[in-house]
């Protein structure tokens, strides 16, 4: 018997995020993710007329697919993958882990030639660009593990935050999204020596309230690219290709990072930060306002949502929000400025907005979480 809800989350899936139309085909991806809700998918995509297709994935074998693989392998993977994401008018990615670090340990030069070789035409560059498209998350042991919560309990926890009134948010987040296309300056304050400042001038700014992804809960827009300065000390682990980074700090010079270092793999940062040329300047800012999501998991589909969070995210820009940066790293970077965080303001144009994780301005407040909860 189905469980009602995964007949609920895939109806969301369908009729609100990816608004499959009559005639239209859907690629359904599953990693590591439960027959039961591939079945829901289907029978809520067939309702609304639409074509389903579906993959299987299992992460290991992604990982032995990717270890040692030569660059041919690889191209001729990700052609024949994009050939089919171009047939496609909707994408539904359920990640599911058995084991979050599966891919951790694969060489950097391997990981950049997947990045490179198949995330980038497959993932970048046809199905965000060409496709109605959704990414989520799908409770596992391993992610309760990362929550510090028990299976039964993450499961609750999982379905209260994915099927909340997105259609609230979005009412919600609309002046959000005129304030920020107003502003020019930002000023970001927060815990230790958080002190940076940029514009967001003449950026779109995108509210993102269960669409592209789900669980949602965010603004995002992109500075403009050289105009960030001062330092930025993330208060969240960060999990990148399998690898935790804790305690993450950047310096800005003109845009660029110029100094990096963290209390955990601080070796590796540099890596991934010399990736490209792009990868030391920022292509995304975000404000995120997910009532039920509080605290990080390692797991960015969860912590970039968190509310009285933002983040900053060094690499690639989205197409909605450009800023003239391209690299094939985005690298989603949390900074929680709650009290019990060690607090912080975000102030636009010299005018505080949010303070200690609070909207403070009459047509913000409709997005804290006592408002959103209703």
């Amino acid at each position: 018997m189905q469980d009602p809800r995964n007949i609920t989350l895939a109806e969301l899936l369908i009729n609100h995020s990816t608004r499959i139309q009559p005639g239209e085909h859907l690629l359904i991806e599953l990693f590591d993710a439960p027959e039961s809700i591939g079945l829901a998918l289907i029978d809520a995509c067939r309702k609304a007329g639409g074509h389903p297709h579906i993959i299987v994935r299992n992460n290991r074998l992604t990982r032995a697919l990717v270890t040692g693989a030569a660059a041919d392998n690889i191209k001729t993977w990700g052609e024949y993958d994009a050939d089919r994401m171009k047939k496609m008018d909707a994408y539904i990615g359920l990640r599911g882990s058995a084991n979050v670090s599966e891919m951790s340990g694969i060489p950097d030069d391997e990981m950049k030639q997947y990045t490179r070789m198949y995330m980038k035409p497959v993932h970048f560059d046809v199905r965000v660009n060409e496709t109605k498209w959704c990414v989520l998350r799908w409770p596992t042991p391993s992610m309760a593990q990362l929550a510090q919560m028990s299976t039964e309990a993450f499961e609750k926890f999982y379905f209260d935050v994915c099927t909340l009134d997105y259609k609230r948010m979005d009412r919600a987040a609309a002046a959000l999204k005129a304030r920020m296309e107003k502003t020019d300056k930002v000023h970001i304050k927060g815990p230790g020596d958080t002190d940076l400042t940029f514009s967001i001038k003449g950026i779109p700014a995108i509210p993102c309230c269960g669409e592209l992804n789900i669980p949602d809960g965010e603004c995002f827009t992109a500075p403009v690219r050289d105009s960030v300065n001062g330092i930025i000390h993330y208060n969240t682990p960060t999990l990148y290709n399998g690898i935790t980074f804790e305690n993450v700090r950047f310096e800005f010079k003109a845009g660029k990072i110029v100094k990096a270092t963290a209390d955990q793999n601080a070796d590796k940062i540099d890596a991934i930060l010399d990736t490209d040329e792009g990868a030391r300047y920022v292509g995304e800012f975000a404000i995120g306002f997910n009532p039920y999501i509080l605290d990080a998991m390692k797991d960015i589909l969860f912590d970039e949502k968190i509310a009285g969070s933002l983040h900053f995210t060094p690499g690639r820009a989205y197409d909605e929000a450009p800023n003239g940066n391209d690299s094939e790293i985005h690298w989603d970077l949390v900074l929680i400025q709650r009290p019990e965080y060690g607090g912080g303001t975000i102030t636009f144009d010299d005018k505080v907005i949010r303070k200690d994780g609070l909207f403070v301005v009459d047509d913000l407040t409709a997005l804290n979480p006592d408002a959103l909860k209703g």
